[in-house]
């Protein structure tokens, strides 16, 4: 027994000192990792603290003294840009964009990544290569071109609930098509990618039994490709949500202006009303956040999915 609990010792030891060994080599990429955490965390940290603060102490000192006592916080900032400065509804239009754009763009690109995928058809690799190319195109070099056709083929319909006109500028549909529009080049490379590299026995056993190409697609290869699917829904959601050209272009409007839009008007051309920027920013930001974590898991399954064969 004495023998047999000295081996064990031994190799509890020993398994310590490797365990030592690790950590001590592992050591500076650790601290280097750390460090760029809080470097990156550092500016939102001071932009919420900024948020809580009085105007005229932000103007008389840093943040960073917000944090020790005496604490003097507030929240008229948020009162004054949710009431006041109209975010509140620019906040509900934002939503109105975002959530209808990202649900267009995942359905059109599932369905455009599937028939690459597992459709034959004539000029399929020179279409991929199509889109393939159109990743490369500025946005800023076809806004005029786009803003042209939305105006010459518009359709005047009033249609109160979708904010009047319909398919043209100043409307929730027209930018619900410009947005899927420059993110379906995108989505389609992304999930054409996840797509290709499913099982190709599942998929040919299904059409053997007598699937057709609508039952594959619901049945077998939506299921398999959440992953992929929620990735490209955080990538369109926090592109759409935080976009300001397209909407500066697209809504003429400025009852249909989204947060992004609506923050420009609150800093004066003198740099006043600093204080409010900064909670409209973290009011801007509380949504992509929330929609990050909840889908942080799906996010690093559909980056890494098919990155390793075999």
């Amino acid at each position: 027994m004495a023998i047999a609990e000295r081996l064990k010792l031994s190799e509890r030891k020993r398994g310590i000192r490797v365990d030592l060994r690790s950590m001590l080599r592992h050591l500076p990429l650790h601290v280097a990792v750390i460090g760029l955490a809080v470097l990156w965390s550092l500016p939102t940290f001071a932009l919420v603290v900024s948020s809580f603060r009085p105007a005229t102490e932000i103007a008389t000192s840093g943040w960073w003294t917000a944090v020790a006592a005496p604490f003097d916080w507030t929240l008229a900032n948020y009162d004054a840009v949710l009431s006041q400065r109209g975010m509140g509804r620019a906040f509900v239009n934002s939503m109105i964009i975002t959530v209808p754009a990202t649900v267009l763009v995942i359905l059109v690109a599932a369905l455009a990544a599937y028939a690459f995928a597992w459709m034959d058809f004539p000029g399929s690799r020179l279409l991929l290569l199509l889109m393939v190319g159109l990743l490369v195109v500025p946005i800023q070099m076809t806004l005029i071109p786009v803003l042209r056709l939305y105006v010459q083929f518009g359709i005047d319909i009033d249609m109160p609930l979708l904010g009047g006109k319909v398919f043209g500028t100043s409307s929730y549909p027209g930018i619900w098509i410009a947005h899927a529009a420059y993110g379906l080049p995108f989505g389609i490379y992304l999930l054409r990618n996840f797509f290709g590299g499913l099982p190709k026995d599942l998929v040919e056993a299904a059409i053997l039994d007598g699937a057709s190409d609508l039952r594959v697609f619901f049945r077998i290869i939506l299921p398999l490709s959440a992953p992929a699917i929620a990735a490209l829904a955080i990538f369109q959601f926090l592109w759409i949500w935080n976009d300001l050209l397209v909407a500066l272009v697209f809504l003429g409007d400025p009852d249909l202006a989204p947060m992004t839009l609506r923050m420009t008007t609150l800093v004066s051309s003198f740099g006043g009303n600093y204080q409010l920027l900064t909670a409209a920013a973290f009011v801007s930001m509380a949504v992509p956040l929330a929609i990050f974590f909840l889908l942080q898991r799906y996010f690093v399954q559909g980056l890494l999915s098919g990155a390793v064969k075999g």
